[in-house]
């Protein structure tokens, strides 16, 4: 059974974990790198910090008792849009399920928040990645993604 759990700045340890197992694990499907979380990047008030953005919504998947995905659902300036951030799965809990929870829990958080669509930014090379948000109901987007080197694609789900 999958647990979705809302973390609050005090579950940094739990999001620290899975962050940084996110970007050792999947270097290339994040806008951040590890080196930008170790050493100096490494602290308990950073990490409260990610986990305090105004109105955001951040969540762990825990499978068979331990934690094995995390997503976050943040605003945008335009308040019918909401953004899908974060989203990762560990490999032993890939296709179980796990995603398809995660991303649809960001969605209703998004439509009670009043939003009517929500936005995510996806490498072009991460293809597992686009299947599975085609999956949830995401189309590519015209629109620019993040300026990372590798130039992210954006994609839009109507809620």
């Amino acid at each position: 059974m999958i647990e979705i759990r809302v973390l609050t700045p005090d579950d940094w340890p739990t999001w620290r974990e899975l962050r940084l197992a996110a970007l050792t694990e999947a270097p290339g499907a994040f806008g951040s790198r590890l080196a930008d979380w170790q050493g100096d990047g490494d602290r308990e008030q950073r990490w409260r910090d990610r986990l305090s953005i105004p109105n955001s919504h951040n969540l762990v998947a825990v499978l068979d008792g331990r934690p094995v995905g995390m997503s976050s659902g943040v605003p945008t300036p335009d308040p019918l849009m909401m953004d899908l951030i974060s989203m990762w799965v560990h490999p032993d809990a890939r296709g179980k399920g796990v995603a398809d929870r995660l991303v649809d829990e960001v969605a209703l958080w998004a439509r009670r928040a009043g939003a009517d669509r929500l936005r995510l930014n996806v490498m072009p090379d991460n293809a597992r990645a686009k299947a599975l948000y085609r999956r949830a109901g995401f189309r590519m987007s015209d629109e620019p993604g993040n300026l990372t080197p590798d130039g992210e694609q954006v994609m839009l789900r109507p809620l």
